[in-house]
């Protein structure tokens, strides 16, 4: 799971953790790397302080002989006291003589094939080097030795012979005090790591508490009403920050809708007045027109006046119907009656508003017998009348007529699907279809699919198609069971 796509709180969570365990880690390793450092201080000085003690010893061994003081007499005159010194401090001594040949050593049957004579290198750093002392660490059977080289002189500060001191360096009791300390530092991370845990929950709750209410009101924000600004106290400055441009957008917003709502408004009115006069306009032609002719045929002599006079009559009635029913539908489309909402068992509903048409190319369909939502009747039954009277004007003359209606539920989502074997709908039509005045009939406002999208919008529905030229179309509303 990437780090990007993880909640703020679930971040603070897990920082907070990181940096208790890497903080631990870190600790452990500079503890380690110390105890590293300081184990070998402790046995360099160790080491150090017992060859100058040695070192002392020989010396006085060495002035209170009675033998020559010369390099070939170092076995005789160490012969017994090299024991004792050995003894004394608990560390093995080994004597060579200049050449780097063993003389002799405190560690009974010590093989003389192992430790006959001294490597050069050995030589060579006690001979060149002002302190003419040589030291090196090696690692025997997984123990390690630091082994220490270095003349001894007589009296007359003459080099006699090279003191060898092979050192083991034990680290058991400075290992055992590292676990010690590794395991007391185990359980304060453990202890340390709990309270990070509740101080990241509680410190999550306290930044995130904010954010949240900010982002439920943007989650809220819509357009088309007026939104709350957001006053949150006791807050960061970046919070703030965020809080005070967030309502300064909402006032630039309510702002903006206002002249958007103007705007369009307006544009509404214009497109609908122009509308309105392009229909009145068509049946005032043919009124005109009829009136004209009557008065200049108009002779009240003519046996025939009563005739002329009802055809005239009837044409001027028809058209004057013609202009109620454009008024009619005009009003239906701008009026949108408040909505009445109710629990409804939609399947019932359709099936009955299918016996308006009482026509027996008219198919229902559901799968289940009963799906109750939360819906106005009459807009219901406004937007099934509406599809299938589109779906009956789009069947040519000489089809036999088929109109399917069907009503089902899937996903918490009620679809009811009208479809029609009429001539379809053509593809620089379709982008049209659900525009306002929009029609391919020859009568008819162009009103009815605006008014059944309007409709199933304000459900927070939808509504498509699909169309095939020449064999149907079928209309698909679907909308949320509330």
């Amino acid at each position: 799971m990437k780090l990007k796509k993880l909640s703020l709180r679930t971040r603070i969570f897990v920082a907070m953790i990181l940096l208790v365990l890497l903080s631990s880690i870190l600790i452990a390793v500079v503890a380690i790397y110390q105890y590293n450092e300081e184990t070998q201080d402790y046995h360099k000085q160790r080491l150090d302080r017992k060859e100058i003690a040695i070192i002392r010893s020989l010396d006085f061994v060495i002035r209170e002989t009675s033998f020559p003081v010369t390099t070939e007499n170092v076995p005789l005159i160490f012969k017994m006291k090299i024991y004792e010194v050995s003894e004394v401090h608990n560390i093995q001594i080994n004597l060579y003589d200049l050449e780097g040949s063993l003389l002799i050593s405190s560690k009974a049957g010590l093989q003389q094939a192992t430790e006959k004579c001294l490597e050069p290198n050995v030589l060579n750093t006690l001979s060149n080097t002002a302190e003419h002392r040589y030291e090196e660490r090696r690692v025997e059977d997984n123990e390690t030795f630091r082994s220490s080289y270095r003349y001894i002189t007589d009296s007359k500060y003459k080099d006699l012979a090279i003191i060898n001191l092979p050192y083991l360096e034990n680290d058991d009791f400075l290992a055992k005090e590292l676990n010690e300390f590794l395991g007391r530092l185990l359980y304060t991370s453990l202890v340390v790591m709990l309270m990070a845990v509740a101080l990241a929950y509680f410190l999550a709750r306290y930044i995130t508490k904010p954010i949240k209410a900010i982002s439920e009101k943007m989650n809220a924000t819509r357009l088309e009403k007026r939104n709350e600004k957001i006053n949150i106290q006791d807050t960061s400055e970046e919070i703030s920050t965020l809080v005070d441009s967030y309502n300064r957008m909402i006032d630039e917003l309510e702002e903006s809708a206002v002249q958007l709502a103007t705007s369009e408004r307006e544009q509404a009115w214009r497109e609908m007045a122009k509308q309105v006069a392009h229909e009145i306009k068509n049946p005032l032609t043919p009124m005109r027109l009829t009136v004209q002719s009557f008065q200049r045929k108009f002779n009240p002599e003519d046996e025939n006046i009563h005739q002329k006079l009802d055809e005239y009559s009837k044409t001027l009635i028809q058209q004057i119907d013609t202009m109620s029913s454009i008024a009619g539908a005009f009003s239906n489309f701008a009026k949108m009656p408040a909505q009445k909402n109710e629990m409804l068992n939609v399947v019932e509903v359709v099936d009955l508003t299918l016996d308006i048409f009482n026509e027996n190319y008219i198919t229902f369909q559901s799968d289940k017998k009963k799906i109750i939502a939360k819906f106005d009747r009459t807009q219901l039954i406004r937007v099934v009348t509406n599809l299938i009277k589109n779906g009956i004007q789009a069947i040519p003359e000489g089809r036999q007529p088929k109109i399917v209606v069907n009503v089902s539920e899937e996903n918490e989502t009620i679809k009811i699907t009208v479809s029609d074997n009429g001539i379809g709908v053509s593809e620089e039509n379709k982008p049209k279809i659900f525009e306002p005045k929009f029609t391919t009939k020859s009568s008819g406002m162009g009103l009815g699919l605006a008014m059944v999208k309007n409709i199933v919008e304000t459900y927070g529905g939808t509504i498509t198609f699909v169309s095939q030229k020449g064999e149907g179309t079928t209309f698909t509303v679907a909308f949320p069971i509330n």
